[in-house]
């Protein structure tokens, strides 16, 4: 079998030459800056903000960090200025049911003048109506009416004394009303006096009293009705006189609006209801204040609540706005999103009014683009389920949580709906969708669209100009130092690193952002003007360190000898693995020593791991696929006659994962034929039952970590580690470990079979079976199928042994 060879320098590390960029420092960088790689989550967005059917919302899903809401806002930002601008909307006072306030659209940038008109009007009013009510010709008119009045009433009056003249009765007022009273000679008779008369005389003069009574009290029935209709005659005085004072006014505001009917009828409306309560205008003496304060009259009297009544609450505003919105809610909860009506209190009672209803991101945002973190959304009580009902109803309907959910127990407001025509584009991670598209079964009618973020970019010449273009945008935006091109290459092989895969970029924008500002602030501390490549270095350097106290602390315990790792002499069943440790934003890897015994059985491999539950079930598999291996290879003709035991020796934690599977193959061939392992190698990768080595993750970490072991003891030359072939694209090794490759002192081997990995491990050939099946003797397999074959006789032995002493 022909053994790998060690990789080359050039596989360990892809270099970017900054010879390919057609500048100095990023100064003259002018491309333009495009998201790169992302062609599948940018043709969903541009099919979901181009079809206007229901439910074709968006979700933006992958990773946080690798610009999905730069490159949403950014595409957003180039279509809306193209399209119309919504309309204003405001709520105004519903005269007929004060608790359901109406709505009022208007065009854009028509709310605020309307509602200035409003108050304009209603500021008017305070000096146009006294001034008509105290003019001269209303003054005369009223004195008419109630001169009219009062002729009424004396001519009556008058014509009831005459006749009672005419009877020798005299009419006489009293403080207590009028009395009748007879009448002789023009004096009124005394009782004595009219005792004297005959009886005759006296029924006679009574009778005549009592029907100038009965007459009497038929004009005193009149005077009533006579005030009511004078009152109604003062009364539509009055609302003449304030309807001439209105009306122009009115008139004038509706000469402005004359197209849009709604506000048209709500300015009638308006109308009337002045008209009607015309007095409120004459009751309010002037605030001293708005002398002083130099105020028209009733500027002040119109922020009383009494007043709110003629109010316009303009809840949207896009006098300002360019194109379609388009708004991010940051804290998307409920009132936030759908709006709330707020209260105050007055004499210990919460009240409102449609003044107190505040308008929400869907307000702001309709007609165009609401982006909403979905997490977030979902942290938020009833957001959720606020957001879904708008969009299935296709309007804003503003509740008040406390009276919706009982929370508060007073009279509340119920606002008319505001349509609603709007994208929603939510911004999450991969298993946020995916649950919510399992779970929820609206979720799927309201967000139809997918945009899958890719978690890397290609390396190619398009993805390098875009990482250069991407820099030259952060240092522009935020002013930092420019990067020279040494700098941007280093930036774009970190970005190789930070992909795990030499030929892909890392898409996570928040990384580079954070690693251009910590160099621009290194290079600050070098007193340089341009970023250099050393700075970029030295930032990475810095950050590793700051999270390297764990990764430090084992390395010691390791060299102490508190944790037994071999790293020179040859031992038979005991390996190096590698693993990683994940704290945080940082991982590092780690050798593990990991060891095998052997001993006559019935062919089961124990994991150790497993039986006391600490391996986990990815880990559990790769154990078993090793009996699977095992059985094919040596168990075709005989009994796999044995039973080995796995660990990680001083392991404390849980261990998951297949990326040691075939190390510990290596060493169960180890343990089975008694052949030593070298162990100034550590091993990663996993493995299936045809013994193919397969490609695992970290593999940076973890050939750093055993490299950092080997330099802290001493590099011999003959320190290395076996990889699997497949993972050759994913290194992007730190510049030590490929400086100690160059000078001979570490090797890397790509694996493709166990049989390549076994023979480098022990100097010895794994063996190929001949025609008949048979393994060479001093082969691995050989020696191996040797050992298994005395073990199944002496299990034989044993059993008929056994079975002897039982007869």
């Amino acid at each position: 079998m022909l053994l790998p060879a060690k990789l080359p320098l050039e596989k360990l590390y892809r270099t970017c030459n900054p010879e390919e960029f057609g500048f100095s420092t990023t100064a003259e960088f002018d491309g333009e800056v495009k998201t790169t790689g992302q062609q599948r989550a940018l043709d969903a967005i541009t099919f979901s903000m181009g079809i206007r059917h229901d439910g074709f919302n968006l979700f933006a899903l992958g990773p946080n960090g690798t610009g999905k809401q730069t490159a949403i806002t950014s595409f957003l930002n180039g279509i809306a200025p193209g399209s119309s601008v919504p309309s204003d909307w405001c709520y105004v006072n519903n005269f007929e049911k004060p608790r359901h306030p109406k709505a009022l659209k208007l065009p854009a940038g028509k709310a605020l003048p309307f509602s200035r008109d409003v108050e304009h009007l209603v500021e008017a009013l305070f000096t146009v109506i006294p001034a008509a009510f105290s003019s001269e010709e209303y003054q005369a008119q009223e004195k008419n009416i109630r001169e009219k009045f009062q002729e009424q009433q004396a001519e009556a009056i008058g014509e009831l004394e005459q006749k009672a003249t005419e009877k020798n009765i005299a009419l006489i007022r009293t403080p207590a009303g009028f009395a009748f009273a007879p009448v002789k000679k023009s004096e009124v008779l005394k009782s004595e006096e009219f005792m004297l008369l005959s009886k005759e005389e006296q029924d006679t003069i009574e009778r005549e009293i009592e029907n100038l009574k009965t007459a009497l009290q038929s004009i005193m029935g009149q005077i009533p009705k006579w005030q009511r209709e004078t009152q109604d005659r003062i009364k539509e005085l009055n609302r003449n006189i304030a309807s001439y004072s209105v009306k122009p006014l009115i008139a004038e505001i509706i000469s402005n609006y004359q197209s849009l009917e709604e506000v048209v009828d709500y300015l009638k409306t308006l109308e009337n209801d002045l008209i009607e309560n015309f007095d409120q205008f004459l009751e309010k003496e002037t605030d001293a204040r708005e002398y002083f304060l130099g105020l028209p009259q009733g500027r002040l009297s119109l922020k009383s609540p009494s007043f709110n009544r003629y109010r316009v609450n303009v809840v949207v505003d896009n006098s300002k706005t360019v194109g379609a919105p388009v708004i991010y809610e940051d804290k998307p909860a409920c009132q936030n999103l759908i709006g709330d009506i707020e209260h105050t209190s007055q004499m210990g009672t919460l009240v409102t009014d449609f003044t107190l209803i505040k308008s929400g991101a869907l307000h702001r945002a309709n007609g165009g683009y609401l982006l909403i973190d979905a997490r977030r959304l979902l942290l938020e009580p009833f957001a959720y389920e606020a957001l879904k009902k708008a969009l299935r109803m296709r309007q804003i309907r503003i509740e008040s949580l406390g009276q919706l959910y009982s929370l508060i127990s007073t009279v509340s407001l119920e606002p008319e709906p505001i349509p609603l025509d709007i994208k929603v584009i939510l911004l999450g991670e991969r298993s946020l969708y995916y649950l919510l598209n399992f779970h929820d079964p609206d979720f799927a009618e309201l967000f139809k669209v997918a945009a899958d973020f890719e978690n890397e970019i290609q390396a190619d010449k398009d993805g390098r100009f875009a990482y250069a273009g991407i820099i030259a945008s952060m240092v522009r935006k935020d002013a930092l130092r420019h990067f020279s091109k040494g700098a941007v290459a280093r930036v774009v092989e970190h970005g190789s690193r930070l992909a795990q895969d030499a030929t892909k970029l890392t898409a996570h924008l928040q990384s580079i952002y954070d690693l251009v500002h910590e160099a621009d602030y290194y290079a600050a501390s070098a007193k340089r003007d341009i970023v250099e490549a050393e700075d970029i270095q030295r930032a990475i350097d810095a950050k590793m360190l700051r999270s390297s106290r764990i990764q430090e602390k084992i390395r010691e315990s390791t060299l102490k000898n508190v944790i037994l790792i071999d790293t020179d002499s040859e031992t038979t069943g005991q390996i190096n693995g590698l693993a990683v440790y994940s704290m945080g934003e940082q991982s590092f890897g780690q050798p593990e020593k990991i060891t095998a015994r052997v001993r006559i059985g019935k062919g089961e491999v124990i994991d150790i791991e497993r039986e006391v539950e600490m391996g986990g079930p990815i880990h559990s598999k790769g154990v078993m696929i090793l009996s699977g291996f095992l059985g094919a290879r040596f168990a075709v003709d005989q009994p796999l006659s044995l039973s080995a035991s796995l660990v990680f020796e001083q392991s404390y934690g849980g261990v998951e994962g297949d990326s040691a599977s075939s190390t510990e193959l290596y060493v169960l061939l180890s343990a089975i034929s008694g052949a030593p392992i070298k162990q100034c190698f550590a091993v990663t990768g996993s493995v299936n039952q045809h013994g193919q080595v397969q490609a695992i993750g970290g593999v940076n970490e973890k050939i750093e970590g055993f490299f950092d072991l080997c330099k802290a003891r001493g590099l011999n030359g003959r320190h290395g580690v076996l990889i699997p072939a497949s993972n050759i694209d994913h290194l992007m090794l730190r510049h030590d470990v490929v400086e100690a490759v160059k000078n001979g002192l570490f090797s890397i081997y790509p694996i493709k079979h166990v049989d390549e990995g076994i023979e480098i491990l022990t100097g010895i050939p794994a063996g190929e079976p001949d025609e008949q099946g048979r393994y060479p003797e001093n082969t691995i397999n050989g020696m191996a199928v040797a050992r298994l074959r005395e073990m199944a006789e002496k299990l034989r032995k044993f059993n008929a042994d056994s079975e002897d002493e039982e007869e």
